[in-house]
């Protein structure tokens, strides 16, 4: 491919080679011009504040917190093989949120880092990740190696939203263990990062039993809690359904979580691998709706090949 330069290089995301991204950089800045140099100035000083801002707190900002906060909906996508590769993959596929998933997938607590990193080089991604349990030793693992945005399942009455609550935070508000050395804490290198903690951590807790239905309004209001997250397929075994996350029956409890939890104004979130029952979801008032898992993905994209070329 030929750029503006005449010569033949790969482009970058926007289609333009690093010469021409260089020289339409250089006509932007103004060079020459009082009111380019200007503007030059003006955005190193802009990005010198936030660097010593973010250094003064220790806490990069959580895009997806601040998102649910301002209603804005965010898409996403699940990550369930352990490979950076491919959460880093994952996140440059224009997705706002990338769920890390050491519930069901097999992944431990030392494969979330590497995963952590490959999103994080994505800024437009946000990465969340789903603990195994609801235990405040793995909720305090993740948080110290950097996680910001945890999804705690099973939570089905207030006490257990109330326990998660309190192993996202340090005492006397909660029970999360204090460590001068950790990623989160910049390895001791910002002193006064405990104080302000809590501020960008995002708590998602899921409601995915028929107990959890009846009360997801004591649930969403746990003061800490920023979201729920409705558990299709443990929602559907616990409603006499296993299996069928598509009955309608559970649809219908679905729609009817999403509608109570809008009335108390906490964002509500679902996976639905149906794209017809997200946008419906999403109509109705999910605040972060992923659309797929990377493994059934797969799967089913190699599955369609195969069959293609037999076929043919």
């Amino acid at each position: 491919m030929a750029c503006g330069a005449g010569r033949a290089l790969l482009p970058g995301p926007d289609g333009r080679c690093g010469a021409c991204r260089d020289r339409a950089l250089d006509r932007g800045r103004g060079t020459g011009s009082v009111r380019g140099r200007r503007q030059a100035a003006g955005g190193r000083r802009q990005a010198e504040g936030g660097r010593q801002k973010g250094s003064r707190d220790g806490q990069s900002p959580n895009r997806f917190k601040a998102a649910l906060r301002a209603g804005h909906p965010q898409i996403g996508i699940w990550n369930a093989i352990p490979q950076p590769m491919i959460a880093g993959l994952l996140a440059g596929c224009g997705f706002d949120w990338v769920l890390v998933d050491t519930e069901h997938a097999p992944m431990e607590v030392r494969d979330v880092l590497p995963a952590l990193q490959a999103i994080a080089a994505h800024p437009a991604a946000s990465a969340v990740v789903r603990v195994a349990i609801n235990d405040r030793v793995l909720i305090k693992r993740h948080l110290d190696q950097g996680a910001q945005s945890l999804m705690v399942p099973y939570a089905q009455s207030r006490q257990e939203a109330e326990q998660a609550v309190r192993a996202m935070r340090y005492p006397p508000r909660g029970v999360r263990g204090v460590a001068g050395i950790t990623r989160a804490r910049r390895f001791g290198l910002i002193p006064d990062c405990i104080a302000c903690a809590e501020q960008e951590l995002c708590l998602i807790v899921q409601v995915e039993t028929r107990a959890g239905l009846e009360r997801p309004e004591e649930i969403a209001t746990v003061e800490g809690v920023d979201g729920v997250f409705i558990g299709p397929a443990d929602l559907a075994a616990s409603l006499g359904f296993p299996g069928q996350a598509g009955h309608p029956e559970v649809a219908a409890a679905i729609e009817g979580a999403i509608a109570r939890l809008a009335a108390v104004g906490v964002p509500s979130g679902i996976l639905s691998t149906d794209a017809a029952f997200a946008r419906r979801c999403m109509a109705l008032g999910t605040a972060f709706t992923a659309l797929g898992i990377d493994v059934a993905l797969l799967a089913r994209a190699v599955g369609a090949l195969r069959a293609e070329v037999a076929c043919g």
